[in-house]
């Protein structure tokens, strides 16, 4: 007698899953064997643990203050001191990147950030009030723009091409789960510590950021380009305004890669309006207003459900793509969204809100995995840089939009029906402009092809 399910048809399914897995496990072995992906994974794992550590010390400092009250102006305000320069640092970053050698960048970079996330925990010993600290983060931190935009822009000089996504789907997914981690181990020293380790996590950062300068010093010269000769940056300075304006024109003619950065605004405009009203809900609803440790506590526990869906992005994002091109997977990482911000109009309920909290991780890191490699496999080589540099500039553009609409909209407690509901038909427009979007790229004369 034959159990149910037994035959060729009920082993099936079982075979598939398989054989997926040992494709993957084969594309990971592979990219395993390069020295220099996993040079890059160690980088993005130090380097972005110590941005998330640096940037949990900030969050303290701005948002969670007990003495200080927090309404979304509030909120917005800080947004825009941190993020608004980095609108103007991204086009200066994509036209050096596409004339400096990165490798100096991703060195003298990360240097320069351990040197200023030290200067920035003395200032923050001697007085955390002092306008200093926001000059410091705010160099600090546009520093650390040309660094990420290297790191996006070198990925595809480490892995042959037919394994860019799946390195895409685990060297960028690594950097921001790492970043979360370390903004979770900020945010709980800061948390435990008080006022007393403030410093002390500012200048944490400053270590991992050392760290990662050195072990960007083992590239070999040359390997992660650019492939076209290096210019001064004399010259450099006054080829913005032509390089910006003709990689804008470049990507717009090949089509997919400006819908794909695209998509990706309009989601960080979403994300940007929900981590602003998890911020003020952390701090005036969910939380005891007894314990004044307690709105961190909160936060921490969201920051670490999203961080969560981050990483089951990065399992799920490779499997997927063994059956739905980047496209169709943007899709349904956004049809995810939309369901998961459905609950969470209905409800604000903390099991809901942590639960949305992971589903939106993995819809909003899914999406940004199938973004990312639209954008390296549809763009040439002497474009990607500015490329990732007008990817920079919109990522932060919409995050400080963002603020300005959470700013108007949002009420103190960060959480309202109607606003959770707008959010929902937002991600249902996104979804819809993407589906009517190009879905191949257009040959350009002239141009060679990505590589």
């Amino acid at each position: 007698m034959r159990l149910a399910g037994s035959g060729p048809c009920g082993n099936q399914p079982v075979a598939r899953t398989a054989k997926l897995v040992g494709v993957i496990g084969a594309e990971l072995r592979g990219l395993w064997r390069s020295p220099q992906w996993r040079r890059l994974i160690g980088l993005r794992a130090v380097g972005q643990a110590g941005d998330g550590i640096f940037q949990a010390g900030l969050a303290f400092l701005f948002f969670f203050t007990p003495e200080n009250a927090l309404t979304p102006a509030g909120v917005a305000l800080g947004f825009g001191v941190l993020l608004g320069p980095f609108t103007l640092v991204g086009p200066w970053a994509g036209v050096l990147l596409d004339r400096w050698r990165r490798r100096s960048v991703l060195v003298v970079g990360s240097l320069a950030k351990a040197g200023l996330a030290l200067l920035a925990g003395l200032v923050v010993a001697a007085d955390a009030a002092s306008p200093a600290i926001y000059v410091l983060a705010l160099t600090c931190l546009s520093v650390n723009r040309f660094v990420l935009a290297s790191l996006g822009a070198v990925l595809p000089k480490t892995v042959p091409p037919p394994a860019l996504l799946t390195a895409n789907a685990i060297t960028p997914t690594i950097g921001t789960i790492s970043a979360g981690v370390g903004a979770v181990m900020g945010l709980g020293l800061a948390g435990w510590t008080g006022q007393a380790g403030r410093p002390v996590v500012v200048a944490l950062a400053g270590l991992a950021f050392l760290g990662a300068g050195l072990v960007a010093r083992g590239f070999p010269a040359g390997l992660l380009g650019p492939e076209a000769p290096v210019e001064s940056v004399k010259a450099a300075f006054r080829a913005l305004a032509h390089g910006l304006a003709g990689a804008a024109r470049y990507l717009v003619r090949r089509r997919t890669p400006a819908a794909a950065l695209g998509v990706m605004a309009l989601t960080r405009l979403a994300y940007g309006l929900l981590f602003m009203a998890s911020i003020l809900m952390s701090r005036n609803l969910l939380s005891d207003p007894s314990k004044s440790s307690d709105d961190l506590a909160v936060f921490g526990q969201i920051l670490t459900c999203t961080g969560v869906g981050f990483g089951l992005a990065v399992v799920v994002t490779p499997l997927a793509h063994q059956r739905l091109s980047p496209r169709v997977w943007i899709t349904c990482c956004l049809g995810l969204a939309v369901a998961a911000q459905a609950a969470l109009a209905c409800t604000y309920a903390r099991p809901v809100l942590l639960a949305g909290a992971g589903l939106l991780g993995l819809a909003s890191q899914g999406t940004k995995i199938a973004v990312d490699t639209m954008v390296q496999r549809d763009t040439a080589d002497r474009f990607r840089g500015r490329a990732f540099a007008l990817y920079d500039v919109a990522y932060n553009a919409a995050f400080i939009l963002a603020a300005v609409l959470g700013a108007a909209l949002l009420p103190v407690g960060g959480y309202s029906t109607a606003a959770f509901l707008g959010l929902a038909a937002f991600y249902l427009a996104i979804l819809a402009l993407h589906l009517a979007a190009p879905a191949t790229p257009r040959p350009i004369p002239g141009v060679a092809a990505a590589n």
